[in-house]
């Protein structure tokens, strides 16, 4: 990289300022501190120099309740804490860096001492995006940012285009999901170093994967969340979540509450130039105000960095089709929405669960192609779990608009032992399912391991002082009381101690896995139905009118993608339970007469090189209209050339 490169890469980093925390001089000379604690009398800086020593600094206080200045002697490196109205001293609610952990003091950190190489760097087409979600403690046997970087060239190989990583903010104890930050500015020292975050995140760049950041603005965690300290506005006085007090939104002094969300959302794409967020439960997001929080944060995101092509996604139960439109439209402007219908569909049909929410979803075959063609199942229909109505009608929503999984963190590691799909069916719906995913015109989410029908379960782990950690662990056991299985208080007791080390080693990735039968077949068909997904034109629109799901019987569907670019037109059929024969003449909305003269076979589930036990799929041309007969499970890829003289 030439100086030049490296100047402009240095200057990208300089075009973010923030506002609060601590942020060194340009060349280290000296340090300005800045916090929000508009009831304090005084605050001070107590200054912990590397060298050793204290000394303590008092800030001048502004009209809108901050309190800032420059301290001459802190450099990066130094550690500090605020003392407030010279008597309790805490970290900075926006620290960089808690290396002693979310109780001890902050450290000044320099984001534009790091050398980045990305600034040729635009980010991801969103239409391109295909989304793998890590957690960053159990993907690698390190546990770190460095191991999962070391394996960033796996990832290129399997196929993915971003990489989601859980929440990294910094948390009490050692392990954890990561939804108990309290350090919302800090990466977490179980992972890493602040630049090890940035190393991973410039890495990533270099071999073309996006990344977005996990992040949760809807709660701090149980411990060690000092801004209250230094306000109690942070939280609301009107509104709670299911897990604690709502942040405060749209009560008094909410502006300022609003502000240290949305910088900390900049600083992450700034700081850390990460490609996107996913923006945990937004649906625990209470916000009475005139403009939501959400259209606010997504505008002002935008605006920042106006030539990248950042992606802001959303965990939402409620269907609601605003999320994704303009602003313009009375929209809140987001680019997706985790779309949990399609998960719950599949998940009834091939392994039968019917409580909790799965209450809702019959699984049949007509209602899982609804969701295809719909984005999402509910649309004002009653819940019968939530006991009202549910959702808004998506029509006009872009396919892409919507996120698609048959696994994630939540579906996995919420269940009692956090076992995975593959483990509860059989690797032929597996594979059918997976075929369905991955050409289905929503942006597809895997989970870690997913790939390779990894065995290692991913269980709920936490590692809170013991008093806090006895209440989570009786938690965790009475969340199932309601279900059949776990009715008898005895059979509660086999689930996991989410605060046992053991559980938190148990949800570790085992690497040797994908290199051994069957997994290393699984994995070979998720790379061979992303490669197609990159390379076919069909499987590139975002139009709903190219695309169209159609059910063939009670346990078979064809979809249908269309290409606008070269008229070719791919066909899926998956059949996702038994034997059986599906004719295609039962699909009349195709429209294309004498179309089975231009097909050809592109991909099935029971190639030997995905099953290690193949049952072919029979195609049987010898009537015209095909016949497709599985022997069980599985999918199979067409592709339909257009007539010769109309590309």
């Amino acid at each position: 990289m030439s100086s030049s490169d490296q100047s402009l890469g240095d200057e990208r980093s300089r075009l973010w300022r923030p506002t609060l925390g601590a942020w060194p001089d340009e060349g280290g000379a000296g340090t300005r501190f800045r916090v929000w604690a508009p009831e304090a009398r005084s605050v001070e800086v107590v200054h912990l120099p590397s060298q050793g020593g204290e000394s303590i600094i008092a800030l001048e206080r502004s009209d809108d309740g901050t309190f800032g200045g420059r301290v001459e002697a802190a450099v990066v490196g130094d550690r500090y804490l605020y003392r407030l109205d010279a008597k309790g001293t805490y970290p900075d609610p926006a620290s960089r860096f808690q290396p002693e952990g979310v109780h001890g003091p902050s450290t000044i950190v320099d984001p534009a001492g790091y050398r980045w190489s990305d600034q040729g760097w635009r980010g991801v087409n969103r239409e391109a995006l295909v989304i793998h979600e890590i957690h960053v403690g159990t993907f690698s046997p390190e546990g770190t940012f460095a191991g999962l970087t070391d394996r960033l060239p796996w990832l290129v190989e399997l196929g993915v285009t971003a990489l989601e990583l859980m929440p990294v903010a910094d948390f009490a104890g050692s392990r954890s999901w990561g939804y108990d930050g309290v350090d919302l500015f800090a990466p977490s020292r179980s992972y890493g170093t602040p630049d090890d975050l940035r190393r991973l995140v410039d890495q990533a760049h270099r071999v073309g994967l996006a990344v977005i950041l996990d992040v949760v603005y809807n709660h701090f965690g149980p411990v060690g969340n000092y801004a209250p300290a230094f306000s109690p506005n942070y939280l609301s006085t009107t509104h709670r979540s299911v897990w604690a007090a709502c942040v405060n939104l749209d009560g008094e002094r909410s502006a300022w509450v609003r502000e240290f969300f949305i910088e900390n959302a900049l600083h992450w794409v700034h700081e850390y130039h990460v490609d996107g967020l996913r923006l945990d439960a937004t649906h625990e997001l209470h916000d009475d105000s005139a403009r939501h929080f959400l259209a606010e944060l997504t505008s002002r995101v935008r605006a920042s960095a106006p030539d990248r092509e950042l992606v802001l996604i959303a965990e939402d139960d409620r269907n609601l089709a605003k999320m994704v439109q303009p602003e313009s439209v009375g929209g809140w402007g987001l680019d997706g929405v985790w779309a949990d219908d399609f998960h719950h569909q599949i998940r009834r049909f091939l392994a039968g669960d019917h409580e909790g929410y799965y209450r809702d979803y019959s699984g049949s075959i007509p209602d899982l192609v609804e969701t295809l063609n719909q984005g999402w199942y509910y649309h004002g229909q009653p819940s019968i779990h939530q006991g009202i109505g549910r959702g808004t009608d998506p029509r006009g929503l872009a396919p892409r608009s919507f996120v698609f999984c048959l696994q994630n963190h939540d579906q996995i590691g919420n269940r009692a032992f956090g076992d995975r799909l593959s483990l509860s069916v059989d690797l032929a719906a597996y594979r059918a399912a997976t075929a369905l995913l991955l050409t289905a015109p929503a942006i597809p989410l895997l989970f870690m391991g997913q790939e390779w029908a990894a065995t290692t379960p991913f269980l709920y782990f936490t590692d809170h002082e013991e008093d806090l950690g006895k209440l989570v662990t009786q938690g965790r056991r009475q969340e199932f009381r309601h279900f059949q299985e776990f009715v008898d208080p005895e059979a509660r007791e086999r689930i996991p101690d989410p605060q046992a080390a053991s559980t938190f080693a148990a949800s570790r990735l085992d690497w040797s896995e994908p290199e051994r039968a069957p997994h290393a077949a699984t994995l070979n068909l998720y790379r061979a139905l992303l490669a197609l997904r990159r390379r076919d034109p069909a499987l590139c629109s975002n139009q709903r009118d190219d695309v169209q799901a159609i059910a063939l019987d009670d346990a078979s569907l064809l979809l249908l993608r269309r290409s606008s670019r070269d008229g070719a037109t791919l066909l899926i059929v998956v059949r996702l339970r038994g034997a059986g024969a599906v004719r295609l003449e039962n699909a009349p909305a195709l429209g294309l007469p004498s179309w089975w003269d231009r097909l050809e076979l592109v991909l099935t589930t029971e190639d030997p090189s995905f099953a290690v036990d193949p049952l072919p799929v029979e195609i049987d041309r010898s009537q015209g209209v095909p016949l497709i007969r599985f022997r069980r499970a599985g999918a199979v890829v067409l592709r339909i050339q257009p007539p010769r003289g109309n590309v």
